[in-house]
């Protein structure tokens, strides 16, 4: 009985011992293929260095790994998903750029406005460097909601162009507005036509550019106020509602002139401008019946803030009131379908690229005799 249990016990200490060398012999052998795999590193490396020299390009994956393993070497950069192939010139993706804000954070408020100083357009380019040929600009830092040209019909009116140059390139600037500028210059000395010539920026500035909104502007109104925000609205929007020389008040509820907007579905939608009003005034009585007329309202400004001073001067020449403008006013109605946008006739003369503003200098043809009083 006792050589029984002795030989059970030396069975089972034989078993054990086994055991243990079996387990010896496995840690020995992960041991071994691990420093080996760390040796084939140091020679793949040097071998790679070694191609490299002689313009071969093999990459490994995982090569900054120090305790890897021999298979993870095996796997080239043929074999791997784009996203972790090695790249040579690789620039990390831009970032998007944010809307531009609904009130910008550097805005003044109430401005000082004064055509007393000096001014010339060297001066005016210094003190704007960020706007680029042809007078336009845009936000580097973030992305406006529409693109805005601003119209100035104009004629004989250079010194008043240097003050809105000098005055409105920061304040657009300040606004965050996508913008360009566009001086409609009408040649000849023949009577002036305010309406038509905003058609005809209306089509030009469409050619240079994919704009959205469009600001018509004269050139000797400045506003007084950056909180005017110079883009569209959901109505037609008219800015110049408060000028100096009406004692800073609208003069009429129907009052358009001066400065105003519309979008290119709202200016399309009362076919533009009428193209007959030849000499001053009038032509703003038509635009504010034809925007009525299309079931729109025009929207403005708080009149502290669509304040304007106007820059002083004598009536130009071959821009006398228009003796049938009231006529006029009256068929609007009956008119603004074939007289507009739709029946506009004009030639381009000259198109040059200031570095303040866009100059389109045109020929818009002759008033219709009067008829004879008798």
């Amino acid at each position: 009985m006792t050589r029984l249990m002795l030989g059970r016990t030396l069975e089972r200490i034989c078993k054990a011992v086994l055991l243990l060398c079996t387990v010896h012999f496995l840690i020995m052998m992960i041991l071994y293929f691990d420093v080996y795999g760390q040796r084939f590193d140091i020679f793949s490396r040097f071998n790679n260095g070694r191609n490299a020299s002689r313009g071969a390009h093999h990459y490994y994956y995982n090569l900054s790994r120090p305790n890897g393993t021999f298979a993870s070497f095996l796997a080239s950069a043929d074999q791997l998903p784009p996203s972790a192939r090695p790249e040579a010139n690789h620039t990390p993706t831009a970032k998007p750029v944010p809307p531009c804000p609904e009130a910008p954070a550097g805005l003044v408020g109430r401005l000082h406005i004064e055509f007393s100083s000096p001014m010339t357009l060297e001066r005016v380019q210094r003190e704007n460097p960020s706007v680029t040929e042809g007078g336009k600009y845009t936000p580097p830092d973030c992305r406006a909601k529409q693109k805005v040209a601003i119209i100035i019909p104009f004629r004989h009116r250079d010194n008043h162009l240097k003050y809105w140059l000098h005055y409105l390139h920061p304040i657009l600037r300040r606004q965050k507005i996508d913008y360009g500028i566009y001086i409609i210059n009408q040649l000849g000395e023949d009577t002036f036509n305010r309406a038509k010539l905003l058609n005809i920026g209306y089509t030009e500035a469409l050619k240079d550019a994919a704009y959205d909104c469009f600001i018509f502007s004269d050139v000797d109104l400045i506003p007084m106020d950056d909180r005017n925000l110079y883009h569209c609205y959901d109505q037609p929007r008219h800015f110049a509602i408060a000028m100096d020389k009406f004692g800073f008040r609208l003069p009429y509820a129907g009052y358009f002139g001066g400065v105003s907007g519309l979008s290119k579905k709202q200016f399309l939608k009362i076919n533009g401008f009428p193209n007959e009003y030849w000499g001053w005034g009038g032509e703003d009585d038509d635009i504010y019946n034809r925007i009525t007329l299309n079931g729109m309202k025009v929207s403005r400004p708080d009149v502290l803030i669509g304040r304007y001073r106007m820059i002083k001067h004598e009536r130009d020449k071959h821009n006398e009131p228009n003796p049938q403008r009231f006529n006029k006013i009256q068929n609007t109605k009956n008119t603004m379908k074939k007289d507009g946008i739709s029946s506009l006739t004009y030639r381009v003369v000259q198109v040059k690229k200031y570095p303040l503003y866009t100059n389109i200098s045109v020929e818009i043809g002759k008033p219709p005799p009067r008829p004879i009083r008798g």
